[in-house]
């Protein structure tokens, strides 16, 4: 790497800074070979349960030279969405943080487009394309091999000084940029998430995840009827589920985002029980007009809402 290359990449951060995103880590660009061996066994174990599209594309997911031809550098990105914001209701069904406010890939992905734009001058005659949850990348592993954190037992990535309550975006681009190294693995003995999960998605040695038993999965990805097994092992939720980073002791270091899309609507805060049980077609479209809430539509709310309705005990 020469110099030019060293100030290339810092210039890139500044902007990354300056447009909200909280971290960022640059990884070469090459083929996921351990990732794609646990990745066809968890799902040969059938562990992703209706998530066909899970099953597509596999040779995009392990390699992002065949999503962009030429590519040298995976550039990922993490964008706090941490809150303290509350339910005021403690008895009323819940929906995940990350759901408060805007959906996050409509704010992030105008961030990225105006990003990438500013790569493209500061790297001229660069090509490229920007992701968030948004194309067959194992963005977690990238994220991984970019420094910005280690899987956890949950699953999810973690970070030493901010938690796991974040999104994570990629670039991945032509130019080649100097590389971070991945971080150690800090969950040590703790098995809080493995413990705390009700339905016991977690493996117990962590690390795996069977996501046909997790709350989120069953909320948002099942189409079909959730399962009776999993009566009174829901905990209230109505939408996705928190449960494995509110327990997990790295989150004390989370702080919270300062980005005004992610605010939630106080409406929202304020429903009651009785509120959300007699919610409306109509209360639904204006309440999450712009929430990632809408992905699972009136009706997905409405299943998840009458399989929880006996389960909360005052």
């Amino acid at each position: 790497m020469n110099e030019n290359q060293f100030e290339q990449k810092n210039l890139i951060i500044e902007v990354a800074k300056t447009l909200g995103f909280s971290r960022i880590g640059f990884a070469r660009a090459s083929s996921l070979d351990q990732s794609s061996e646990r990745l066809t066994q968890w799902l040969e174990m059938g562990y992703h349960g209706e998530m066909k599209y899970m099953e597509n594309h596999y040779d995009l997911r392990i390699d992002p030279r065949k999503l962009v031809p030429g590519a040298k550098t995976v550039i990922v990105l993490s964008f706090n969405y941490a809150t303290k914001n509350i339910q005021k209701d403690k008895n009323a069904p819940k929906i995940a943080k990350y759901a408060f406010g805007k959906d996050y890939h409509k704010v992030l992905r105008k961030k990225l487009k105006s990003l990438f734009s500013s790569i493209q001058e500061i790297c001229p005659n660069s090509q490229g394309r920007f992701f968030t949850d948004s194309a067959p990348i194992l963005e977690r592993d990238w994220a991984e091999l970019a420094g910005l954190g280690w899987k956890g037992k949950n699953t999810l990535l973690i970070h030493p000084q901010a938690g796991s309550f974040f999104f994570l975006a990629e670039i991945i681009i032509d130019a080649e940029l100097p590389y971070d190294s991945p971080m150690r693995d800090y969950c040590g003995s703790c098995r809080r998430c493995i413990d705390a999960c009700p339905t016991e998605a977690i493996d117990e040695k962590g690390y795996l995840l069977d996501a046909k038993k997790c709350i989120s999965y069953l909320t948002i990805e099942l189409k079909s009827q959730i399962p009776e097994e999993f009566k009174d092992k829901m905990d209230n939720w109505a939408f996705g589920c928190d449960i494995c980073q509110d327990v997990c002791p790295w989150n004390k270091f989370s702080t919270p985002h300062s980005e005004v899309n992610f605010l939630p609507k106080e409406e929202l805060l304020d429903l009651t029980s009785e509120d959300w049980h007699a919610l409306t077609e109509e209360k639904f479209t204006d309440l999450f007009e712009s929430s990632a809430v809408k992905r699972t539509g009136f009706n997905g709310l409405s299943r998840n809402l009458s399989f929880i309705k006996t389960e909360f005990k005052k």
